[in-house]
């Protein structure tokens, strides 16, 4: 293919992504960002294969073919409730994908050229990382492994160790095999020179990427997976350097530098550091009073046709979903409540803590799904002020981001994060399936406050009740 030709069609697939990208950004325009950022990279495979000069494309059509016919089975099987998972795989796929890149790169012809050396390298390492990570991420997600922070002694020298134990790797990588074999021959070691180096590499990277993701708690996921989605984005961009390739590094890029901008929304929306996230160990600590003696919580729970008239008396309502509303499929019912109550002249609007979910963004896919209106959705900085006018506060899980103790317990592992005003409403109504504590492994203590009622079941058919309930009034 002509090169001036193929650098137009590169530019025309990196204008897509960035367009695409910039239309994800609102909720309304998700779905197009999607479906544009997909075309560009359609057009940009394509030019790909033709500039390589493939003439046989009988594998490549195989592959493709597998691969849709996965990616359709994912698209109508996977729940939306298991979307966090399948975005921890995806990230993990990208990281694999571009340290077998790099790998076959080297193992081909070890590259004579540092800058090529050092991409190879970085490819490896993060590509590594992201591939063990995004699968520990999806382990803990999916419940096959613990989601508390699995905590062991001296985690933070031993990752050091073996972090600096692969860059000292790396810089034989990128030297000359000859000067590297003579210094490994004055330690008797000359197996270790050459591929060997490389597949330590590789081996570390798996290993740095388990111990780095599993010390961090279930609370934090959401910063990791959009952490571990950027560094799928800078894995491909250092492949794109290792294949010449000018689209794949820039995409790679957007990808890098969106997710450290998201990741940066998410910290801020716990008040916490990215490097205190790393670190690991949330969710590890049980809720205190300050003495290290637990708090009693005492609850007053109530029945559907209570709540059914306390929302059938209010003017303002405020509904907080969170994973409970997704575990139990309920924002169909949700919406259903929103019309009904809308038709008595309730005003009903939604707050969305940035960090609700297991993922960013989830409740606002899901209600996005059950066709809750776009201009229903506020995010906490705009609504938080106007909890204390409204009458009734509808929580459907949502247990750490509205946990008071963020305010006023300086012993609880989650103070100092922003959480929603749901203390301050009238009434607040939670309905859970139990007592049982939201990832951070605590209590939440507006389950004792005066103004919190307790209303207990499965999210779906709890709302389903409240919503016959307040047809019959």
């Amino acid at each position: 293919m002509n090169q001036d030709i193929l650098i137009i069609i590169y530019l025309v697939s990196s204008v897509l992504f960035i367009f695409g990208i910039k239309l994800l950004s609102k909720v309304k325009t998700a779905r197009m960002g999607n479906f544009i950022s997909s075309i560009g990279m359609l057009i940009a495979i394509i030019a790909t294969l033709f500039d390589k000069n493939i003439v046989n494309f009988e594998l490549i059509l195989i592959g493709v073919i597998i691969g849709s016919l996965i990616g359709a089975i994912f698209a109508l099987k996977v729940e939306m409730t298991a979307m966090p998972q399948m975005v921890a795989l995806f990230n993990g796929f990208g990281g694999g994908a571009s340290l077998l890149v790099g790998l076959g790169d080297y193992l081909k012809e070890a590259p004579s050229e540092l800058y090529i050396a050092l991409t190879i390298f970085l490819a490896i390492l993060i590509g590594g990382v992201t591939f063990t990570g995004s699968i520990v991420a999806f382990g803990k997600l999916q419940g096959i492994i613990t989601e508390k922070a699995v905590v062991y002694p001296f985690q933070h020298p031993i990752n050091l160790f073996l972090l600096l134990i692969t860059i000292v790797l790396g810089v034989f990588m990128m030297m000359d095999q000859k000067l590297v074999m003579e210094i490994f021959s004055n330690f008797g070691a000359e197996s270790f020179v050459g591929n060997t180096i490389v597949y330590l590499i590789a081996i570390l990277s798996f290993v740095i990427g388990i111990l780095v993701v599993i010390p961090i708690g279930g609370a934090d996921m959401p910063v990791v997976i959009s952490l571990l989605n950027s560094y799928s984005g800078l894995a491909a961009a250092m492949t794109g350097f290792v294949l010449g390739n000018a689209v794949l590094v820039i995409t790679g890029s957007l990808v890098g530098a969106s997710g450290i901008i998201l990741t940066n929304i998410m910290c801020k929306g716990m008040n916490r550091s990215l490097l205190n996230v790393m670190l690991g160990g949330f969710g590890a600590t049980t809720a205190s009073d300050g003495q290290g003696q637990a708090k009693e919580i005492v609850i007053k729970e109530v029945g559907s046709e209570e709540v059914a008239m306390m929302l059938d008396g209010a003017s303002n309502v405020i509904i907080v979903p969170g994973y409970g509303m997704a575990v139990a499929q309920a924002q169909h019912v949700v919406r259903e409540l929103m019309d009904e109550l809308e038709k008595r002249g309730v005003n009903v609007r939604f707050a969305i803590h940035p960090v609700a979910g297991r993922m960013p963004g989830h409740m606002n896919v899901l209600l996005a799904e059950a066709n809750v209106p776009y201009d229903k959705l506020y995010e906490m900085d705009q609504i938080n002020e106007d909890f204390s006018n409204c009458d009734v506060a509808l929580v459907i899980g949502a247990n750490d981001v509205t946990n008071p103790a963020a305010r006023n317990n300086p012993a609880s592992p989650i103070y100092g994060m922003p959480i929603l005003n749901v203390d301050k409403a009238k009434t607040a109504i939670v309905i859970k399936r139990s007592l049982k504590p939201g990832y951070a492994g605590i209590d939440n203590e507006l389950y004792g406050y005066p103004n919190c009622l307790m209303y207990f079941g499965d999210a779906k058919n709890a709302i389903s009740k409240l919503i016959q309930e307040i047809k019959e009034l």
